[in-house]
């Protein structure tokens, strides 16, 4: 149970709702103890009018209010388990509710190299399945744990009040059932363990399998991966079969022992009445009680599977709640750019490598210039990039902001000041209009998003598509080229209207002349701000106020267009590389 103690919390912020519960699960068994006692009454008055020969009219009346009581207690009994359920288990939901909610907001606060150590499926069904078992705990399991302990503490204390000796003959077997129980648990633990981890591969391989299935087809590897998907699949259902036996043998088990009870009541029963100790109505009224008890008593099975089963995925969910982001959030909940952006002697690399990624980096962003990023595959451009919006944290040196640690700024304050263009664009499942309002659709007008389109040239391409700016698009932007989806990631960044720019190498898949068309309507724009430019190509940062050349995570040159070519090194070493390119493909 200590996996599910965090659960304690959602308890506590709906007490009222849990107390009400009670409440009402108390008083569904409080009337359902009447209807046996009245059935007793009822047997024993029909018995003495036989025995006795008493008057026809007393009999039927006693008869018929008897049965009047116990069409009355049912009703309430009836009454007070419908609300029984619309308080438990409409707070279940609504705890389900919350760790959705809470483990989404915790997923969006964890860095990126979380992402990278942990697969998709495995997030999913992290937040689906195994929230869903974890809610059957709160709501069924809890409901029916309380009604099982009311039922035995009302219903076996009417049966000792009428009769001790059989009360202990009848409940002898439900001990039987908690030794049971205790052997029992720890397998389904770990059972239901395997079955979550197994399902969270499937689910991860059928969503990689999605996701690339354009790849799958260019290599025709749809037998493979359905041999694979067939291996995901038998392995789950094999462990699924396994628990499902464990139940099959458990629960039968159950209704024999509480079918046991019920012999026991009749011979003991009979036996007493037979001597005279005991009438026909107690053992009637026990048959009943029995009855009352079988399906508490054979819940408790389904209950502690349930619990254990919650207890898996709790604990897969706290594995994750445990992580702490690496990325926190500053107390300074305000931040306007106003002057520059410096990092001084910055280094930073991966978690997972031992190898820095940048080196000693020293440069100045300052407002209303432009910082030009160039180098090889692997330099540290993108890098870069990512320490200026804090998606890392630098592994030594400091990053300022208008002279403050930006590790002091509100993260969602801080970054709201950019406008990032990574190199590998994201689109969402909606229409072109979502996705370049997406950074603030409440503030982000019709206007702005037809002005972001057209200096990011995409405008007319928009304006072709049959349902222009409401055109959906597909998983990832499917149904766009390359080109096209870079142009409205471009245009997203600029409906922003940001305080500063980031370009990494955002044109690269447009052709030579669409990108001296993209950067000469962009000039404009960042003319007006600040924007660091990363490209591999040097056509599109020449125009830069600074630019920088990285490798192997170092600046190794430094200084305007002009300056670099005539320092004859790395720089003019790539642009005469990319000129001569170039006249090539004009040749062709």
């Amino acid at each position: 149970m200590k996996h599910l103690q965090n659960i304690n919390k959602y308890f506590l912020k709906y007490k009222w709702l849990v107390l009400w519960g009670i409440v009402f699960i108390f008083l569904s068994n409080y009337f359902s103890v009447y209807p046996a006692q009245a059935l007793r009454e009822a047997i024993d008055a029909v018995t003495n009018y036989v025995k006795y020969k008493e008057t026809g009219d007393t009999i039927y009346r006693q008869v018929l209010w008897f049965s009047v009581a116990i069409i009355g207690f049912s009703f309430l009994r009836g009454i007070f388990m419908f609300f029984m359920r619309q308080t438990l288990i409409v707070m279940s939901r609504r705890i389900e509710n919350d760790m959705k909610n809470e483990i989404f907001d915790h997923y969006q606060k964890l860095s990126s190299s979380f992402y990278k150590n942990n697969n998709t499926g495995d997030l999913m069904n992290r937040i689906s399945e195994d929230v869903s078992r974890v809610r059957m705990y709160t709501g069924p399991a809890v409901m029916y744990a309380l009604n099982t302990l009311f039922t035995f503490i009302l219903v076996i204390g009417a049966m000792f009040k009428v009769n001790a000796t059989l009360t202990w003959y009848v409940i002898v077997p439900l001990p039987l059932l908690s030794i049971l129980m205790y052997f029992v648990n720890d397998i389904i633990n770990k059972k239901s363990e395997a079955i979550q981890e197994q399902l969270s591969s499937l689910t991860s391989f059928v969503q990689e399998s999605i996701s690339g299935i354009r790849l799958v087809k260019a290599f025709a590897r749809e037998d493979i991966m359905r041999s694979k998907m067939q291996e995901q699949i038998t392995d789950y259902r094999t462990k699924q079969l396994s628990l499902a036996k464990t139940d099959a043998l458990y629960f039968p088990v159950n209704l024999l022992l509480i079918g046991l009870s019920t012999l026991i009541t009749i011979y003991i029963g009979g036996l007493q009445f037979i001597s005279g100790k005991g009438t026909l109505g107690n053992i009637a009224e026990f048959v009943f009680y029995v009855n009352m008890l079988t399906w508490p008593v054979s819940s408790l099975g389904w209950v502690t599977a349930i619990v254990q089963r919650a207890a898996a995925s709790q604990k897969r969910i706290n594995e994750f709640l445990d992580t702490p982001p690496e990325i926190k959030s500053g107390a300074i909940e305000k931040f306007e750019f106003k002057e520059e952006i410096v990092l001084d002697h910055v280094s930073f690399k991966y978690p997972d490598s031992a190898v820095f990624a940048l080196k000693n980096i020293h440069l100045k962003l300052q407002k209303g210039k432009v910082v030009g990023v160039t180098g090889a595959t692997g330099s540290g451009k993108t890098s870069l990039a990512q320490l200026l919006l804090r998606i890392n944290n630098s592994t030594s040196g400091t990053i300022t902001a208008d002279h403050t640690p930006i590790e002091k700024f509100n993260l969602q304050a801080y970054r709201k000041q950019f406008g990032y263009v990574p190199q590998d664009v994201f689109l969402f499942s909606e229409s072109i209009r979502n996705n370049i309002a997406f950074s603030d659709e409440q503030r982000v007008d019709e206007d702005a998003i037809i002005a972001s389109s057209k200096k990011a040239v995409v405008y007319e391409n928009i304006m072709s598509f049959e349902s222009q700016f409401e055109t959906l698009i597909g998983e990832r932007g499917i149904t766009l080229s390359g080109g096209q989806k870079q142009r409205i990631s471009i245009a997203r960044a600029l409906a922003k209207n940001p305080s500063i720019l980031i370009f990494d190498d955002c044109v690269s898949a447009v052709d030579a002349a669409t990108e001296k068309e993209i950067w000469f309507e962009l000039k404009n724009v960042i003319n007006m701000k600040t924007a660091l430019i990363i490209s591999h190509r040097i056509a599109s940062i020449q125009w830069a106020d600074e630019i920088i050349v990285l490798q192997q995570g170092a600046i190794v040159e430094r200084g305007t267009h002009e300056q670099l070519i005539a320092a004859n090194g790395y720089y003019f070493d790539i642009y005469r590389m990319q000129q001569e390119e170039e006249k090539e493909l004009a040749v062709v």
